[in-house]
């Protein structure tokens, strides 16, 4: 048996110091390029901000590779429910940001706890999923993973944070998924996001969708009461997304969602569609290699809103083209697929679920965000993970990867049995 540390997984290291650096390096031609004496200073001083908040991710991530397996095992359901604490907190005395009172004071330290919280949900979840035996995927159990995490989803919401609480809930299905719940009933809980996001963008391939869906869990199961079910949640979800955009949304509410379907329509393209237009127009700019470090024109002229958190992509497109923008996202990918691979090499339900919850909230994030910026979804306000600014979020970030690799690390320290 080799020493606890030669198993260090260097490979997910690095790619998350050069994802942190591409990140600052975007930050920093955001507040430092030729526009940034129009810059507030509490905007300008983002880069210096993140800069500290790496060095002390780094440390908490050196501090996190020492801990041992039972720690996380048995800190993680007083770590969910502190989250829950911190969560209720907020809400009651924390302070608001940008419509969100998702942040707590700490003298001059401020945290956002909806970001934290993702850390103790996918804890939490993990523990509980460990405690199951095998094979005893059920319904009692599987309503006990989904209320787990739609208790801090809940309360994110209550707090006015619609995008972090979607990541949440796009948690549920690859928490149920590889607790073990079977393919049938995950294409029940996918079909109806598909089918609703269908019926935004155009209706009548929603209709094609979920009856095709239905149809065809009919042929894969001869089960009636599957076939009803699918049925059911997918083309009711078309017609509840139908019914809300024709009449019980408001007119501002409507376009906010359709905006992004045709951002360049004369209707959206000063309002609603604005910043979607700017960030395609900062991106496709770009070209194969880029304007160069700090020379982009749309960005440093702050025509991109929010350009060094939720559309920081729009700044590696315009600065360093389809090269660097390409390049990002081969780091991404090849993160998600090592940490895929962490997991399942640690052979535990406890280090898989970590791994699976991990690589999921990464995902949520890395689609939600960079679809705002491409058009391809509306404008939520989620920030790309290791590269957007916020110090939260990159503790959080890092945390989760952090944990996977320590427990990678120490998967001999687990029980034989598995549990």
């Amino acid at each position: 048996m080799r020493t606890w540390y030669t198993n260090l997984d260097v490979l997910s290291i690095i790619f998350w110091c050069l994802l942190v650096i591409f990140g600052l390096a975007a930050i920093y031609s955001t507040t430092h390029g030729p526009a940034s004496e129009f810059l507030l200073e509490t905007v300008r001083d983002n880069y210096n901000r993140q800069l500290l908040w790496f060095a002390i991710c780094s440390i908490g991530l050196i501090i996190a590779l020492l801990l041992p397996v039972r720690f996380y095992q048995h800190a993680a359901f007083p770590v969910y429910f502190l989250t829950i604490v911190l969560l209720v907190s907020a809400l009651m005395f924390g302070r608001e940001i940008n419509g969100a009172r998702s942040w707590i004071q700490l003298g001059s330290l401020q945290l956002q706890v909806s970001e934290l919280a993702k850390v103790g949900t996918v804890l939490g979840v993990a523990k509980l999923v460990s405690l199951r035996r095998p094979k005893t995927m059920d319904l009692k159990f599987a309503l006990m993973v989904v209320g787990m995490i739609l208790l801090p989803a809940a309360l994110i919401i209550l707090q006015n944070d619609m995008g972090t609480a979607l990541v949440f809930l796009g948690l549920i299905p690859i928490a149920l998924f590889w607790s073990g719940l079977k393919l049938d009933l995950l294409i029940i809980l996918i079909g109806p996001v598909i089918a609703g996001y269908l019926a935004i963008v155009y209706e009548p391939a929603a209709w094609v969708f979920a009856v095709g869906l239905t149809l065809f869990m009919y042929f894969r199961t001869r089960d009636p009461k599957f076939t009803f079910a699918t049925g059911l949640f997918s083309i009711g979800s078309v017609l509840v997304a139908s019914v809300a955009l024709t009449q019980l949304l408001q007119p501002h509410q409507v376009a906010r969602i359709l905006s992004f379907t045709d951002p360049g329509a004369e209707q959206f393209r000063l309002n609603e569609g604005f910043q979607q237009v700017q960030s395609m127009a900062a991106i496709g700019s770009g070209g194969w290699a880029g304007k160069g470090f700090m020379q982009g024109t749309q960005t440093q002229g702050v025509f991109v809103s929010e350009q060094s958190t939720d559309f920081v992509f729009s700044v590696i497109g315009e600065e360093f083209g389809f090269l660097g923008s390409l390049f990002v996202l081969i780091l991404f990918l090849s993160l998600l697929l090592r940490l895929v691979q962490l997991g399942s090499r640690i052979k535990h339900p406890f280090g898989l679920m970590m791994a699976a919850g991990t690589v999921g909230i990464y995902l949520i994030h890395i689609f939600i965000n960079i679809g705002m910026a491409t058009a391809i979804l509306p404008v939520i306000g989620i920030p790309l993970p290791f590269l957007s600014y916020g110090g939260s979020a990159l503790l959080a970030n890092t945390a989760l990867l952090a944990i996977v690799v320590s427990l990678y690390m120490r998967r001999d320290d687990f029980s034989i049995y598995g549990y």
